[in-house]
């Protein structure tokens, strides 16, 4: 047998055989005998793959190798309630799990991560009690925790990490996303996490089909905004969105996140457009939709952003920003129409009702944008739908 690379199940079979012929062999060839070895522990290693066991069942063997009782495992999972559920697989592992179970026992990282050659994120320095404990409680985003704020931020490295355990080993690190925030100097980054994180578990929840990428174009979002014109459109919009693939999340935003809403791209790859209505107004929701969906169809079909938060508010904004204000724009009300409407510097509401009519959306639209364009926003107040979102979304 000439010796090469193994590529097909044939020269694997005439391998194997010449390898027990040669170590019949009174005399073996052992050079050849080594590399016929090597060739087929290559081909063996593409093509039967061995499955990594299960971290549940790999942490029992460990137990059992050890001698070690539920008991033992605290030191490592937290308390003997997690064990149990860690054990009886009604609790993930956490990051902060694995970690200790992978210092503390030698089991392999990539066998608790479940993924081949995976290794344990690096571990930035995250100043755990500047989360924003307090309101996170009391809004029960932490709803395993029943001890004081105090307790709270005396655990709050364990907590926050079995918190936002089923996002993944980057979950509570900013600096490992590729994000990019719309907002003053004055943002609060760990606020921004925390509800990054609450929203993307709300989403977790949600069923949805494969997002199709490519979903977000110009007329896609036409259709949706055409949903202005009802009564309960935005509610209707939810699931326009959610039939497509895309995650749709209503929560209201953090003190000093000054965040009107966010495109996020979910661990799975599917989009997420979470709003906070801080500006409760059918103007603002419609735009901000809008622009979080130009962000998904700009800047995350096939590239590498993850996500994006952003204060509308904010007039300093870069290329993607400025990118995906002009998107929405053109989506909300096509370039062309709002040329011909000609509602010129000092519009009549007539004439803005008149251009919503033609294009079958909310008058709030045409009003919200020559408000922002005149920058004179006592004019057609009667027109932008205040207090109309959370009436619906109650």
């Amino acid at each position: 047998m000439k010796i090469k690379i193994l590529k097909t199940e044939a020269e694997h079979e005439a391998a194997l055989a010449e390898i027990e012929k040669l170590m019949d062999s009174a005399k073996p060839d052992r050079d050849r005998l080594e590399l016929l070895i090597l060739l087929v522990s290559t081909y063996e290693d593409m093509h039967y793959p061995i499955d990594l066991p299960d971290p549940i069942e790999a942490i029992k063997f460990r137990m059992e190798q050890a001698g070690l009782k539920q008991k033992d495992l605290i030191p490592y999972i937290g308390s003997r309630s997690k064990v149990s559920e860690v054990l009886s697989h009604q609790r993930p592992l956490s990051i902060a799990m694995i970690r200790r179970l992978h210092e503390g026992l030698g089991i392999p990282a990539e066998v608790l991560l479940k993924e081949p050659g995976a290794q344990l994120p690096v571990e930035v320095g995250i100043e755990w009690n500047r989360f924003p404990l307090a309101e996170m409680l009391k809004r029960n985003w932490l709803p395993d925790f029943h001890g004081t704020l105090a307790n709270a931020k005396k655990q709050a490295a364990e907590l926050l990490t079995n918190w936002a355990g089923s996002l993944g080993g980057a979950g509570l690190q900013p600096a490992l996303l590729r994000q990019h925030v719309r907002a003053g100097s004055d943002a609060d980054g760990y606020a921004l996490t925390a509800w990054r994180i609450r929203v993307s578990q709300l989403a977790q929840e949600q069923k949805v089909p494969k997002y199709r990428l490519g979903t977000v174009t110009h007329d896609f979002v036409r259709d949706l905004v055409r949903l202005s014109y009802l009564d309960n459109g935005p509610l209707l919009a939810r699931e326009f969105l959610l039939k497509n693939g895309i995650h749709f999340i209503i929560e209201k935003h953090l003190a000093h996140t000054h965040l009107d809403g966010a495109a996020i791209r979910m661990p799975d790859g599917s989009p997420l457009v979470a709003m906070t209505v801080r500006h409760d107004r059918l103007d603002n929701f419609w735009f901000t939709l809008c622009h979080e969906l130009a962000h998904i169809a700009l800047h995350f079909d096939g590239q590498d952003s993850t996500a994006f938060f952003d204060d509308l508010d904010h007039a300093g904004v870069d290329t993607c920003e400025g990118d995906a204000d002009r998107w929405a724009s053109d989506a909300l009300i096509p370039q062309e129409a709002w040329q011909t409407a000609n509602l010129g510097r000092r519009p009549s509401a007539h004439a803005v009702i008149n251009l919503a009519t033609s294009l079958r959306i909310h008058p709030a639209i045409p009003a919200g944008r020559i408000r922002k364009e005149t920058g004179n926003y006592r004019i057609f107040d009667g027109l932008i739908g205040r207090k109309k979102i959370s009436k619906l979304y109650a």
